[in-house]
């Protein structure tokens, strides 16, 4: 490990790992709250206030499994310096700014991981890489969406057995108040995969200059900065994002949002418990796509569907790339 760094050098760093997670709230708002909000079942402004809630408290009800993957489960610990932390965030967070001025719901997450890994590479070659964990995250990336696109559709087609004698209004009622419910499992899921990222790059950071002592664990003040810092973000919400997730993809109604979430948040949950730091913009659009295509394949507009599945594509190494980059820039400025 690097020596130890000046003081204010490391609150700096804490802070620019604070505005990530600021802004991953920000941009991932809408993997809260679209659905809630293109089915008109709570006003924006209010959907932000109940999503961010529940991200806060996710922390009560999981374990911090993925915050350790990122921390010592992508790039090896003892390799990591305050260099690579540095430009693994500046990767991460010039892409989320990118892509949330276009409206394009990419993941924050592997953002952050194609971060890590750039920077790392950058710093040590291939072999600062722990290729289990960075393996796992890559079948993720197609594991996460697929999943909520099958229980999506088969919670839509049970649900729709289910209630196959109501009427469409009594149907439309039900699951007004049914989606609150999936919503603020949703917004757990999120805040319990999403903020342990940056936990993780906190943890390690300062595991790298010896404030951990000899093993590698999250301190608590860590893991309250982090949530609150997920849930400002998610207050201020992503709007342009909401709207691309909302209506864009297809048209969504309470019990389509419901089951939509319904099976988002149930990946998520599974994700988190096994510490793997999966995206949950991938995770809803997977959903979304699912509730649409169980009604027909043309009420899901392919096209815009097709443009998100780039994104997700060229996140990893557009970010690994990025970091890589500013920590050359880095080395050669200090």
């Amino acid at each position: 490990m690097d020596a130890a760094i000046a003081f204010p050098l490391l609150v700096g760093l804490v802070a620019v790992a604070l505005f990530f997670d600021f802004l991953n709230g920000l941009h991932d708002a809408a993997n809260s709250i679209a659905t809630i909000v293109s089915t008109r079942v709570l006003r924006p402004h209010y959907a932000v206030f109940w999503a961010a809630f529940f991200n806060f408290i996710a922390f009560l009800f999981f374990g911090l499994h993925v915050a350790e993957t990122v921390g010592k489960g992508i790039v090896d610990a003892e390799t990591v310096t305050p260099a690579v932390i540095f430009a693994a965030l500046i990767g991460a967070i010039v892409w989320n700014i990118v892509t949330w001025i276009a409206g394009i719901p990419s993941s924050s997450s592997h953002a952050l991981i194609g971060g890590l890994v750039g920077a790392g590479v950058a710093k040590a070659g291939p072999g600062a890489i722990v290729w289990s964990g960075l393996g796992k995250t890559a079948a993720a990336i197609v594991l996460s969406p697929a999943t909520g696109f099958v229980l999506a559709l088969v919670l839509i087609l049970i649900v729709s057995w289910l209630f196959v004698r109501q009427t469409p209004f009594a149907v439309d009622n039900s699951f007004r108040v049914l989606q609150f419910f999936s919503a603020s499992l949703y917004s757990l899921g999120h805040g319990g995969n999403d903020a342990q990222k940056t936990m993780g790059i906190i943890a390690v950071l300062l595991y790298s200059q010896g404030m951990l002592g000899q093993s590698f664990h999250v301190p608590f003040w860590v893991v309250i900065t982090c949530q609150s810092a997920l849930a400002l973000g998610t207050l201020f919400g992503g709007w342009r994002i909401v709207h691309t997730m909302g209506s864009k993809i297809t048209r969504l109604n309470p019990m389509q949002g419901f089951c939509a979430e319904t099976g988002g948040a149930i990946t998520l949950f599974a994700a988190t418990w096994l510490g793997v730091p999966v995206s949950t913009t991938h995770t809803i659009t997977g959903a979304i796509i699912g509730v649409g295509a169980a009604r027909r394949i043309s009420a899901v507009r392919w096209g815009i569907a097709g443009n998100i599945v780039v994104a997700w594509v060229i996140t990893l190494p557009a970010t690994a790339a990025i970091s890589a980059l500013t920590y050359f820039v880095t080395r050669l400025a200090v």
